[in-house]
């Protein structure tokens, strides 16, 4: 470092603050600061001495993280603990008219290669690693299902036809879950940076990483995959792009590279279709209450419905 430093948001991010730092006296010369957004937070939610574990430990690994330089948890540096990683290239896709461009044949091989790299992950040893005890894994799924129906209770307000028996289903038909790996929590394709090879160069945001069930990583991800016609849905969109491989090629691709029985991948997918509307109608409970800003809040209250049928379809057709 040579100069003043020039530090600028990143945006897209949904919850922990992202900048990219650079010496103004030498450009070349880039780095990547994260820190917990402004305000009251709980600490759990945005532990970045968490998210700095997972990525120095991953960082030896197949799995492509940025590599960690630096985790400072003094509060008196930046108001909050936050850490330091390398700047990697790369570009982050979030919809279906940013892949436009990169044709049939590159969208088709970036995604394939998102399951790729969420095999590598997966088979990752926690133990092998330093994570041994990252996360609880034993009745993760139910924790999981008890967690989320507890943030419905939290911010419901309305009539939501078909939640309480897309929650009660979900409950009465709990798979058994494989052996626990380090698990993404949040994985899609615009969470990892894609260089102008169409390989992927970075999987970035961990805040919700921990070990329990592989499938549910899988699951979010063939949710995801989904094609919704949904004018101002906020979820990623990219699934409508020319090339994009459909949900059952993903999950026969998964189950090839990791070996994984699949046969269950309805409920988990059922389960990703609930969780996102139990956020959205989160959202959309702050926005009654004039807790949010900015543009498009308005029309998310209606998409939950769409989210519940969807979990409930997924699960009767499983």
């Amino acid at each position: 470092m040579s100069g003043p430093l020039d530090a600028r948001l990143i945006e897209g991010g949904r919850s922990n603050l992202t900048y990219t730092v650079t010496d103004s006296a030498d450009p070349a010369h880039r780095w990547v600061v994260r820190r917990p957004p402004l305000g009251h937070v709980l600490a759990t939610a945005h532990d970045m001495k968490r998210e700095y574990r997972v990525i120095e430990a991953l960082y030896p690994t197949a799995v492509p993280v940025p590599e960690p330089l630096l985790l400072c948890e003094d509060e008196s540096v930046l108001g909050a603990p936050f850490y330091v990683m390398e700047y990697v290239a790369g570009t982050p896709y979030r919809t279906a008219e940013q892949l436009a461009p990169l044709g049939p044949e590159r969208t088709r091989a970036a995604v394939l290669a998102l399951v790729n790299t969420l095999v590598e992950l997966h088979a990752v040893d926690p133990v092998a690693v330093g994570l041994a005890g990252f996360g609880r894994p034993d009745g993760f799924l139910d924790r999981q299902l008890r967690r989320w129906g507890k943030q419905l209770d939290a911010s419901r307000d309305r009539e939501l036809a078909g939640i309480d028996e897309l929650h009660a289903a979900l409950g009465r038909s709990l798979p058994g879950s494989p052996a626990p790996t380090v698990i993404h929590g949040d994985y899609r394709l615009d969470n990892v940076l894609l260089g102008e090879d169409d390989r992927i160069k970075a999987v970035l945001d961990w805040e919700m990483s921990t070990l329990g069930d592989p499938l549910t990583d899988l699951g979010l991800l063939v949710m995801y995959s989904a094609r919704l016609e949904l004018t101002g849905s906020p979820i990623s969109t990219t699934a409508g792009a020319a090339g994009h491989p459909a949900p059952a090629e993903l999950i026969e691709r998964y189950a090839a590279g990791s070996g994984r029985d699949t046969s269950a991948i309805s409920w988990y997918t059922a389960f990703a279709w609930f969780k996102l509307a139990v956020i959205l109608e989160g959202i959309h409970y702050r926005y009654t209450l004039g807790q949010t800003v900015g543009p498009g809040f308005d029309r998310i209250g209606a998409l939950v419905p769409v989210f519940i049928q969807h979990g409930l379809t997924t699960l009767q057709e499983g």
